[in-house]
């Protein structure tokens, strides 16, 4: 049996999710809640899940915490990546990037298009990696999330993805 056709098992991951917004509560927070729903149903565990307002150092200091935590391996934020004044969080997040994901920004506009047709251009949704952290920066819409998990993020954090996904290079996101 040659590694491509190898069955693997799922590799559960530690995942913390960031809300930023200026209005939600935790009772209010249908994007956050889709998130944890939708990682722990694919057999990953929820690190932490937190809100906060739309203020560029607060969501730094947060998501900077979680990458230099070694029990973190994925952090995904929803919300604060328009077009609007208080909307900050590709400022707050791509300083701290070792490497940005382009792609995946990209492939969720193109898929999000297939959705909301041309408003898709206001998201600036963004990936990246930082100290072996993966980081996903998406809308605050729980439409969005839920598209951005179900049709890009769950693949790309499962192991058991062929041809490739994040999960088989985490060993190698540390090499110098």
């Amino acid at each position: 049996m040659n590694d491509q056709t190898r069955e693997r098992e799922l590799i559960p991951l530690n995942i913390a999710v960031l809300t930023i917004s200026d209005t939600r509560t935790e009772a209010t927070d249908k994007s956050g809640a889709l998130l944890v729903s939708r990682l722990e149903a694919a057999g990953h565990r929820l690190a932490e899940k937190r809100i906060v307002a739309d203020d560029i150092y607060a969501i730094r200091a947060i998501v900077s915490g979680w990458i230099a935590d070694t029990d973190v391996n994925v952090v995904i934020s929803t919300g604060g990546t328009g077009v609007t004044g208080r909307d900050g969080t590709p400022e707050a997040v791509q300083p701290l990037l070792d490497k940005e994901i382009e792609g995946f920004g990209e492939i969720f506009r193109a898929v999000s298009y297939e959705e909301i047709k041309t408003s898709t251009l206001q998201s600036r949704a963004l990936a990246g990696v930082a100290n072996a952290t993966y980081i996903f920066c998406l809308p605050g819409s729980s439409g969005a999330c839920k598209t951005a998990w179900d049709t890009i993020i769950a693949a790309q954090l499962d192991y058991r993805t062929r041809p490739c996904n994040l999960v088989e290079l985490m060993p190698r996101l540390l090499e110098t």
